[in-house]
């Protein structure tokens, strides 16, 4: 389960920023995570919330914002929605589709004390 890692590098990403930016209590949490990150979102709230236990992140809330996911369709030269990796082209149904936008997995917002 890869979510654990994952909530873990948050914690240890906001411990870091919280010596830099002079907090000392997280209270919420936005992370934008794209449909290709390959991240559960509901595993990653269990994790999120066992991995927070005694930081201080204890007890803040998760929300999870979904990116679209999109790609650059060369056959037809086009911007089209994508769900997957190796989706085809909604409009001339080419498999040649370089990715631009879903694969991501980034902090957003922070509130903090």
């Amino acid at each position: 389960m890869h979510e654990m890692s994952i909530a873990e590098g948050v914690v240890q990403l906001l411990e870091e920023q919280s010596l830099a930016q002079n907090y000392t209590r997280v209270k919420h949490v936005w992370l934008e995570i794209g449909p290709l990150a390959a991240v559960e979102s509901e595993a990653l709230r269990f994790c999120f919330d066992a991995v927070t236990r005694n930081t201080l992140a204890e007890g803040a809330l998760l929300d999870i914002i979904d990116l679209p996911g999109e790609a650059w369709c060369l056959g037809c030269a086009t911007t089209v929605p994508i769900t997957q990796r190796y989706d085809s082209c909604v409009h001339c149904g080419s498999y040649q589709l370089q990715v631009t936008r879903g694969d991501e997995l980034r902090i957003k917002e922070l509130e903090v004390e």
